[in-house]
């Protein structure tokens, strides 16, 4: 079982998916080829960004109301504290683009196996569809992402 020191470092983000649990079905969460890094510092420190490859780009320097729409249905953005307990990783967050994340713990299960970070078997509230998910990353460790 990882320990919070395996976690140390930036991990770039491979794949995020998502099964709807009423359905069954499983889509992209950000679609194919999202751009994404999650940090864990050890000063106890958790960041993480994720954007949708191809993201609107605005038309002018003042957005439309449709244009912010899109740009905060594509991305997902948050820090806080973490905790690792029983295989699991627990975000603590306390600042977040969307604040309904900031409203419980996200509890991730995860596994590391070489430069590879999976987080799987996480279930939540899709803040976009506000469908009930369960979601399954990976990541690679970034290189020169140093640990001490």
């Amino acid at each position: 079982m990882p320990n919070a020191s395996a976690l140390l470092g930036t991990w770039r983000m491979l794949s995020w998916t998502r099964k709807v649990v009423a359905s069954g079905e499983v889509t992209d969460a950000m679609g194919p080829e999202p751009t994404g890094f999650l940090s864990y510092q050890a000063d106890g420190r958790v960041m993480a960004l994720v954007v949708r490859r191809g993201r609107p780009v605005p038309k002018g320097p003042r957005l439309t109301d449709d244009e912010k729409v899109a740009l905060f249905d594509s991305m997902l953005a948050y820090s806080g504290s973490y905790t690792v307990e029983n295989g699991r990783v627990i975000h603590h967050v306390d600042a977040s683009w969307n604040p309904a994340w900031g409203l419980s713990d996200l509890i991730r299960p995860f596994s590391i196996s070489g430069d590879r970070l999976l987080i799987s078997d996480a279930s939540a509230i899709d803040p976009v569809t506000g469908e009930e998910v369960i979601y399954r990353l990976e990541f690679q460790k970034v290189e020169g992402a140093s640990t001490p």
